[in-house]
């Protein structure tokens, strides 16, 4: 499950040590030094996850993390933390500002990639071949077929993506920023009312089987999909 990855540390022996063991397990790696050189990456290109140390010159981890939490753009974005101090409160503290996953300094190559990949896998189910169901309406990621209590539903392949990816973030609002990063990517541009054009076709075809209700419109704020039908 290969991913993007901000490696956010103050030692460059680290970055590099965390950096290339990351890139020989396929993901893709991006550095910075301390949290602004961090903000500039991801106002650039939103990563999949971010390993942030507590100790950052300027902002420290703990702060920069409570600021992802804050931000609409990088809320629900999974990031793991570390630290040289193996204190109870302190992996406490950042549990409570969000983080995913807590490492204590010295840390392995090998925990750190199986770590991630732990992290990923909760926070990104949409990423796995695994089959979700939700009131009727089953996705196979691996055949790419969709049926509505044994119907076929045929989608075009971004309705198929949309509809993915919010069957694997049930009862959750979605911007329209966070769907143009999830589906086509940060680095391409499109205009947000391309995410209503798409949104229209996909409860078009979900409407034969009373399924278009699913997808919600939440005014203001974006979409999201109902758990409960």
């Amino acid at each position: 499950m290969p991913a993007s990855i901000l490696i956010v540390d103050d030692e460059p022996v680290i970055r590099e040590l965390v950096g290339s063991n990351l890139s020989n397990a396929g993901h893709q790696v991006r550095k910075a030094g301390d949290a602004e050189a961090a903000q500039r990456l991801m106002n650039e290109i939103l990563p999949d996850l971010i390993l942030v140390d507590w100790r950052l010159p300027g902002m420290n981890g703990l702060e920069f993390a409570r600021r992802l939490r804050a931000n609409q753009r990088t809320k629900s974005l999974p990031f793991i933390m570390f630290s040289a101090s193996g204190n109870e409160n302190d992996m406490v503290a950042a549990l409570e500002a969000g983080a995913d996953d807590f490492i204590t300094k010295p840390f392995s190559p090998r925990e750190m990639v199986a770590r991630v990949r732990a992290v990923m896998r909760r926070r990104a189910p949409h990423t796995t071949h695994e089959v979700v169901e939700v009131a009727g309406l089953r996705l196979d990621p691996v055949s790419r077929r969709i049926s509505a209590d044994g119907n076929w539903v045929h989608l075009g392949p971004i309705e198929f993506r949309i509809l993915h990816f919010l069957m694997t973030h049930p009862d959750t609002i979605h911007s329209r920023v966070r769907l143009l990063d999830r589906i086509w990517g940060e680095s391409v541009f499109i205009e947000e009312r391309t995410v209503d054009v798409h949104i229209r076709r996909l409860r078009i075809s979900l409407e034969p089987f009373g399924l278009d209700a699913l997808i919600q419109t939440v005014r203001g704020n974006g979409y999201r999909l109902s758990g409960t039908g």
